[in-house]
C-alpha cells in the first residue's frame, strides 16, 4: 500500500505540474520579452525620448509613487489604529465601510472630482448660490499632480488600512495591552509600539498601493501628469513606435524590481515573535466625550470623500443624463464587457485550479517557485503586460506569415495581434494571482488527509477531485471567480492597449466620454462599474461581516 500511493500520486502530479509550468511560462514570457528590449539596438525615436523626456517621465512616476504611498500609509495606519484600538460611535460600521473606496476605480474618481470641484460643479455652485461665497480662480486646483495624489490616495488607502487593521487586531494584543498596563498614553503606544510592530503589514499595504500607482494610466493622463505609463501610451499611439514603448516598459519593470529589492532590504532581519503561542484579539479601549466623537468624525470625513460623495454624484448624473447614453449600442457594450471578463475569468480559474492542486499534492521548492511565478503578473503594471503581450503576438504573426499567405491573406497581415485572444492573454497574465490566491486559500482549509484517504481506497485522481476536493473548495472557487471577474471588468490600461478594433467595454467607454469632456455621459457606465466593484468588495468582507 505504501508503494502504490506514491506512484499513483507521482503519475497524477506530473500532468498537473506540467500544466502549471505552462501557465507560469505564459505569465513570464511577455515580461522577459519586455526586458529583452534593453539589449536591442535603439531606434531614432528612442534617442529623442531618452534625451528629452525619459527623466521627466521617471521623476513624474517617482513623485506620484512617493507622495501617494506616504499619504495612503498615513491615513491607512491612523484609521486602522482608531478602529482596532478604540471603541467609538459607528465604529462597527466603519470597520468594514472604510474598505468600500476600493470599489471605485481611481480614473472614475478623477473625472468625477474634477467636475465636482470645477467652477460649475456642485461645490463651487453651492457656495455661490447658497452662501454667497465666490472662490477665486485656481483656489481648488485638482487638475494637477497634487490632484492626482489626492485622488489616488483617497481610493487606494484601504489597502494599507485593511492589512494593518487585521494585523493589529489579531497579532498585537499582548504588546499593546502590556504598554497600556505600564501607563503609556495612546500617543506613546502608537509611536513606540503600534508603528514598529505593524511595519511589515504597513509595507505590504504600501507596496500594493505602489503597484496600483505604477499601473495607473487614467488618473495621470486625465490630470496631465507625466509618468512612464502615460509615456508608453503616447509612444505607442502618438509615434506608432512599439520598440520605444517596449524600452519604456522595460525601464518601468526595472523600477518595479528595484522596489521589490528595496522593500526586502528594509525588512531584513525584522522579525517579531509573540510572547505566547496563543494569539487573541485586541480588546479595544472605549473613548469618551470629545475623543469618541472626534474619532467618529475622522472616519466620517474620509468615508464621505472616498466613497459616498462620488457615488452620490454619479447616481445623480446617471438619473439626469442616463437616457442620452442608453442607446442601441449600449447593450453591445455590456455584452463585450461580460464576454471578455467571463472568458478571461474562466481561463484564469482553470489554470489556477490546476496549479493550486499540483502545489498541494507536490509540496516542493519547484512548485513554490511555480506558484510565485503564476502570481507575479499582479505586481507588474498593466502597461508592461500589454506591451509584452503585443510584442509576443506580433512575433507570432511574423512566424505564421507563410500560413497566412497559404490562407490567402496579404503579406504582413496581423491576425492574432488584432484578435480578442491577445486581450484575453493580457487579462490572464495580469489577474492570475487573484484566482490562484482564492483557490490556494480554499485548499489550505481542507485537510490533506481526505485526498490521501480517497486515493488509498483506490479512487482515481479525477474521482478524488470531483467527489472529495471540489465540495470543499467550491466557496473559494466562487469567490475567486467573482473577484477576478470584477478586476477584469474594471481594468483600463490593458483593455485600451490590447482590445480589437471597435471593441469597447464599460471602462473604455466611460474613459472616452470623460476625455472628450462628456462627463455627464460617462456617469452611467461609471456607476455600473462602481456597483460591480462594490460586489467584489462585499464578497471580500463577507467573512468579517458574518
Amino acid at each position: 500500500m505504501k508503494t502504490l500511493l506514491p506512484r499513483s500520486a507521482g503519475r497524477h502530479v506530473n500532468g498537473w505540474t506540467m500544466t502549471s509550468a505552462v501557465g507560469a511560462a505564459v505569465v513570464l514570457l511577455p515580461v522577459l520579452y519586455v526586458l529583452s528590449a534593453l539589449f536591442s539596438p535603439p531606434n531614432e525615436n528612442w534617442v529623442k525620448v531618452k534625451q528629452f523626456l525619459l527623466t521627466d517621465y521617471m521623476l513624474g512616476s517617482a513623485k506620484l509613487v512617493f507622495f501617494t504611498g506616504f499619504f495612503a500609509a498615513f491615513i491607512g495606519v491612523a484609521l486602522a489604529w482608531l478602529v482596532a484600538g478604540f471603541t467609538f460611535p459607528l465604529r462597527n460600521f466603519y470597520k468594514w465601510a472604510l474598505v468600500l473606496p476600493l470599489a471605485v476605480p481611481p480614473y472614475i474618481a478623477a473625472y468625477t472630482y474634477s467636475s465636482m470641484t470645477g467652477y460649475t460643479g456642485i461645490i463651487q455652485a453651492t457656495l455661490r448660490n447658497r452662501f454667497d461665497i465666490a472662490l477665486a480662480p485656481g483656489t481648488i486646483e485638482i487638475m494637477s499632480d497634487r490632484g492626482a495624489v489626492f485622488v489616488l490616495t483617497l481610493f487606494l488607502f484601504p489597502y494599507v488600512y485593511m492589512i494593518t487593521r487585521v494585523f493589529l487586531e489579531r497579532q498585537s494584543a499582548s504588546f499593546i495591552e502590556n504598554a497600556r498596563m505600564l501607563g503609556h498614553p495612546p500617543v506613546s503606544v502608537f509611536f513606540r509600539v503600534v508603528l514598529p510592530l505593524s511595519r511589515p503589514a504597513v509595507m505590504g499595504g504600501v507596496m500594493l498601493v505602489v503597484f496600483e500607482v505604477l499601473s495607473d494610466y487614467g488618473v495621470a493622463n486625465y490630470f496631465g501628469v507625466q509618468t512612464v505609463s502615460t509615456a508608453i501610451f503616447q509612444t505607442w499611439f502618438g509615434m506608432y513606435d512599439v520598440e520605444s514603448a517596449m524600452r519604456l516598459a522595460a525601464w518601468l519593470m526595472l523600477g518595479v524590481i528595484g522596489l521589490f529589492m528595496l522593500e526586502r532590504w528594509l525588512r531584513r532581519s525584522r522579525r517579531y515573535a509573540s510572547t505566547t503561542s496563543r494569539s487573541r484579539p485586541l480588546e479595544p479601549k472605549r473613548l469618551k466625550g470629545a475623543a469618541a466623537w472626534g474619532a467618529s468624525a475622522c472616519c466620517t470625513v474620509v468615508f464621505l470623500l472616498a466613497f459616498l460623495a462620488p457615488l452620490a454624484q454619479l447616481t445623480a448624473w446617471s438619473v439626469q443624463y442616463g437616457s442620452t447614453v442608453w442607446r442601441s449600442d449600449f447593450a453591445d457594450l455590456i455584452a463585450n464587457t461580460l464576454k471578455g471578463a467571463g472568458i478571461g475569468t474562466a481561463i484564469v480559474l482553470l489554470i489556477a485550479l490546476v496549479a493550486s492542486r499540483a502545489a498541494r499534492m507536490l509540496d516542493s521548492p519547484f512548485m513554490q517557485v511555480l506558484a510565485r511565478l503564476l502570481s507575479a503578473g499582479y505586481s507588474v503594471p498593466g502597461a508592461i503586460v500589454a506591451v509584452g503581450v503585443l510584442a509576443v503576438f506580433i512575433a507570432l504573426d511574423e512566424r505564421l506569415a507563410p500560413l497566412y499567405r497559404a490562407m490567402g491573406k496579404e503579406d504582413g497581415a496581423l491576425v492574432l495581434s488584432l484578435s480578442l485572444a491577445m486581450l484575453l492573454t493580457g487579462y490572464v497574465i495580469r489577474f492570475m494571482a487573484t484566482g490562484y490566491g482564492a483557490l490556494e486559500a480554499g485548499y489550505e482549509k481542507m485537510p490533506k488527509s481526505y485526498s490521501e484517504a480517497a486515493q488509498t481506497l483506490g479512487r482515481s485522481s479525477r474521482v478524488t477531485f470531483l467527489r472529495v476536493e471540489l465540495p470543499f473548495i467550491k466557496g473559494a472557487l466562487l469567490s475567486g471567480f467573482v473577484l477576478t471577474f470584477v478586476e477584469i471588468v474594471k481594468e483600463l490600461p490593458l483593455t485600451l492597449l490590447l482590445r480589437p478594433f471597435n471593441y469597447d467595454t464599460l471602462s473604455t467607454r466611460a474613459y472616452q466620454y470623460a476625455t472628450d469632456e462628456r462627463v455627464f455621459d460617462a456617469a452611467l457606465p461609471s456607476l455600473l462599474l462602481v456597483l460591480i466593484g462594490l460586489v467584489s468588495v462585499l464578497i471580500l468582507l463577507r467573512p468579517e461581516r458574518k
